[in-house]
């Protein structure tokens, strides 16, 4: 399973488009075992990129992790940072198949469900995400990497308002909208090239300035201190809440060292694999840059020239 450690040092451009391919790549690979138990994925692992499974779709097929994405690297596109315009995307994504894979969406959070849901009849994005503690999922981080890409030479106020915003359009809690700041913090670390360790380090001292007075920062106590270059797999938590979530993809991009292994890492943890391999995959993706992930992974996906058509004019808005 191991692959080979990345050698080169990837262009900015080549870790935009590896975040978001990465993202696809690691969702995909993830979409035939979602649901199954750990003991059950790893009684026979993920290695490449396998079909059917859990939904009995194509080999490569993204699921609402990479749609959403999708949708919202398509409005920051159009409509540089618009909560509108990103909002109604993804009722469009909902009730018209947008930026789905195989031209059907077949999964949806309850909670992304019930905010598009508010959306679609009249409440205006900004105000339609849950609020309440029990719907801290992670179907806003899945989602975020574009908003931290596009953002991420911004002044920190105004990168952790987009990105709280962002999320806010279905995941409005603190714990969600924290979450997502967090991501994005270590995402534009990365960006900078600096190696996944430093990178972590430096986003928990940003995170923990700017969250000083919050009443939800301990809960982030575990992806604040954990030494996740050495922590054992059975204290790590691969199910649908948000910080698990958020604390997974980081252990497993600071328990490999290249693309491969990263996201092999996550799917291979059971669970929530989609998205554990999607937010791990925007890691290690721009970490490691767009050569380092397996071209034989990438030409699985559908909708190529869709989505590299968007993908190159959203890292050209980025530049």
């Amino acid at each position: 399973m191991q692959g080979q450690p990345a050698i080169t040092t990837p262009s900015r451009s080549d870790r935009l488009l590896g975040g978001l391919w990465g993202s696809l790549v690691g969702d995909a690979l993830g979409v035939p075992v979602e649901f199954m138990e750990r003991s059950e994925v790893q009684a026979d692992p993920v290695a490449h990129m396998r079909g059917y499974g859990t939904y009995e779709l194509p080999p490569g097929t993204w699921s609402d992790d990479g749609a959403l994405l999708l949708c919202s690297a398509d409005s920051l596109c159009h409509a540089e940072f618009d909560l509108t315009d990103m909002g109604d995307r993804f009722v469009r994504w909902l009730r018209q198949d947008l930026w789905t894979a195989t031209g059907e969406m077949f999964d949806v959070g309850l909670t992304t469900r019930a905010a598009l849901s508010r959306i679609g009849q009249g409440t205006p994005a900004a105000q339609a995400g849950a609020q309440t503690e029990d719907t801290n999922g992670n179907g806003s981080l899945m989602r975020i990497l574009p908003v931290a890409l596009r953002f991420a030479g911004q002044p920190m106020a105004v990168f952790a308002a987009r990105l709280e915003a962002a999320s806010a359009i279905t995941h409005a809690h603190a714990l969600s909208r924290m979450a997502c700041v967090f991501y994005g913090l270590v995402i534009r670390q990365l960006l900078a090239g600096h190696p996944p360790a430093a990178a972590l380090a430096t986003a928990r001292a940003e995170f923990t300035a700017w969250y000083a007075a919050s009443p939800s920062l301990p809960s982030f106590t575990p992806v604040l201190q954990d030494d996740l270059a050495t922590l054992p797999s059975d204290r790590v938590k691969s199910d649908g809440f948000v910080l698990n979530t958020l604390h997974a993809s980081l252990w497993c991009l600071l328990q490999t060292q290249n693309f491969h292994d990263c996201v092999l890492t996550a799917v291979n943890l059971g669970g929530d694999t989609d998205t554990t391999g999607c937010v791990a995959g925007g890691l290690a993706g721009v970490a490691y840059g767009l050569p380092a992930i397996p071209a034989e992974w990438l030409a699985t996906l559908p909708r190529q020239a869709d989505v590299q058509a968007l993908f190159n004019d959203f890292t050209q808005r980025c530049a």
